[in-house]
């Protein structure tokens, strides 16, 4: 599943519980700068990949009668593309790669801003770090079918993308979450 900007502070946050949680990690100013710093790295990750899909889209754009002509897949031909630049500019695409090179980076800043000390291998650290990511992503689309089963069942039918369902969504989408712990 590909991480969304809104997934950031989630995620974030399940990543302060779950290091809070180890044996082997010390916190040294407490968990919501860490919450903060792994959001900040997953929006920089989140960013980097909206910037390479924009590219993709100019290129797409730019040879758009030629791709018309040729009756190409436009998904597949803008996944391609996407692939190839993402090649050219080392960025990860592969989900597990991807998750491993964040958590990696997240634990990196932890460390050089004096944030957390450990006594055990970097890689038991990056590993909760990994697993909280993986955790949250696998869980993020059960908790979504059952905020949008209940929207459903409201007296009152509300309708997707105004104001009113956005807010009822994201109250009921933080109650699940806080009920599987993840927040």
């Amino acid at each position: 599943m590909k991480v969304k900007e809104p997934h950031a502070q989630y995620i974030g946050s399940s990543i302060s519980i779950d290091l809070f949680q180890c044996e082997f990690v010390k916190f040294n100013h407490g968990r919501d700068i860490i919450a903060k710093t792994a959001q900040d790295v997953l929006l920089e990750n989140i960013n980097q990949e909206r910037v390479l899909e924009e590219r993709v889209i100019k290129l797409l754009d730019a040879n758009e009668e030629e791709i018309e002509f040729m009756q190409v897949d436009y998904r597949q031909l803008f996944w391609m593309t996407k692939k190839k630049l993402a090649k050219q500019e080392k960025f990860i695409l592969d989900k597990e790669e991807r998750y491993s090179s964040i958590s990696h980076t997240i634990l990196d800043e932890l460390w050089e801003n004096d944030l957390i000390e450990y006594s055990v291998a970097e890689n038991m650290v990056k590993n909760v770090i990994y697993n909280s990511i993986e955790n949250y992503l696998n869980g993020f689309e059960e908790i979504e079918d059952v905020v949008i089963d209940k929207i459903d069942h409201y007296k009152r039918k509300l309708i997707p993308g105004t104001e009113e369902y956005d807010l009822v969504y994201q109250r009921l989408y933080e109650e699940e979450l806080a009920k599987k712990g993840f927040n």
